[in-house]
């Protein structure tokens, strides 16, 4: 591997990028000033082989071209090999100028054990050779598959950065902690969060990581007091605790789309003004949020009702609406769609050309959805 392009993404290098690629509110303002392109390239579904890979780097160089600077992935997605070939497409724009290191904002997630190019022969002896051996997490630290011991997040950013051939990643989640909140109790749950935290603020000291956040798939849309149930107030709480005011989470994300709304109607979280949406907690807390899964994996195409599909621009498909629903969503400051070809990229870039819909019309429907 070639050495990894140091520096990371910042305010001035992003807002040069949107002043390069005048559109139509394409850009919003994100977490720590940075500009951020409201249709984020996703990376989680295809193939461990490397035709995917091959598919994928294209994908992101044609998305840089484009103009979009939100690339989301996470460790665990194709078995390591997603963030391989965004690495591998990164190399190529950064060194032919297709791109600045300061415009790309890279996020990537950390949690789930990811095994290494596939499946393992056995699985079972992967985790105790690459995991329990080294002293990276006792057994019991190991729920279903996650894990975020301090020592196994410092390893697994490692990793990642290895595998993006990056010094520094923008964006670091703990992906979906909940299922650990749901197996062991808040009391636990609270304590490994919060030696995770801790792990985070001093790879940010360090400059391995820009920030950190919380991607979740049930978390923050749970009904109050389930088991895997998040508060987004008590998890800053515990952000503050390891850091106090200045510490360095800034988004959460979570799945938004027609069929998955409840990060909008839900009033689930406490807030100074009582139960209030997540959406709604994240504007009053000061937190980014990024919205996953806008197309359900693709189950949401070609269902759309025409009641529906009339509220927008006629040049739209299904797929389209369903981006240009999430990316319009209040408190919302990227879609995150799956895009792991060209045509993909090209497809879902035509909205840049597009100025979201406006909060009204967004709840017309809203209502509908």
């Amino acid at each position: 591997m070639t050495a990894p392009h140091a520096g990371r993404a910042t305010p001035a290098g992003t807002r040069a990028l949107a002043e390069r690629h005048p559109a139509a509110s394409f850009y919003r303002r994100g977490w720590d000033d940075l500009t951020v392109s409201s249709v984020g390239l996703g990376t989680y579904l295809g193939e461990p082989d490397d035709a995917t890979d091959e598919r994928y780097a294209a994908a992101v160089l044609r998305y840089l071209a484009l103009g979009g600077n939100l690339i989301d992935t996470a460790i665990n997605y194709r078995f390591q090999r997603s963030e391989r070939a965004i690495g591998a497409a990164l190399q190529t724009a950064l060194a032919v100028g297709e791109a600045s290191r300061a415009e790309v904002i890279v996020c990537t997630k950390g949690g789930y054990l990811p095994f290494d190019g596939g499946w393992p022969v056995d699985p079972d002896q992967w985790i105790l050779d690459t995991v329990i051996g080294p002293g990276l997490a006792q057994p019991e630290e190991i729920v279903d598959g996650h894990c975020m011991a301090p020592a196994y997040l410092r390893q697994q950013i490692s990793q990642s950065r290895r595998n993006l051939q990056l010094a520094c990643i923008d964006l670091y989640y703990v992906h979906n902690p909940e299922g650990q909140r749901a197996a062991l109790g808040d009391e636990v749950f609270r304590h490994r969060l919060r030696e995770a935290f801790a792990a985070l603020e001093v790879a940010v000291a360090q400059g391995h990581i820009g920030a950190y956040g919380v991607a979740t798939w049930d978390g923050f849309r749970a009904a109050l007091d389930t088991p895997g149930y998040l508060a987004l107030q008590a998890i800053l709480e515990v952000a503050r605790d390891v850091s106090g005011e200045r510490h360095h989470l800034r988004a959460i994300q979570l799945p938004i789309n027609f069929q998955m709304v409840e990060a909008a109607t839900r009033r689930n979280q406490p807030t100074a003004r009582g139960l209030a949406s997540v959406l709604e907690a994240a504007a009053e807390l000061g937190v980014t949020v990024m919205a996953s899964a806008p197309l359900l994996q693709g189950r949401l195409l070609g269902r759309l009702p025409d009641s529906l599909r009339a509220h927008f621009d006629s040049s739209l498909d299904d797929a389209g609406r369903a981006v240009q629903f999430v990316r319009s969503t209040p408190g919302v400051t990227a879609a995150l769609a799956g895009m792991s070809r060209v045509e993909h990229v090209d497809h879902n870039l035509q909205l840049r050309d597009l100025a979201p819909i406006d909060t009204a019309a967004w709840r017309a429907i809203f209502q509908k959805a």
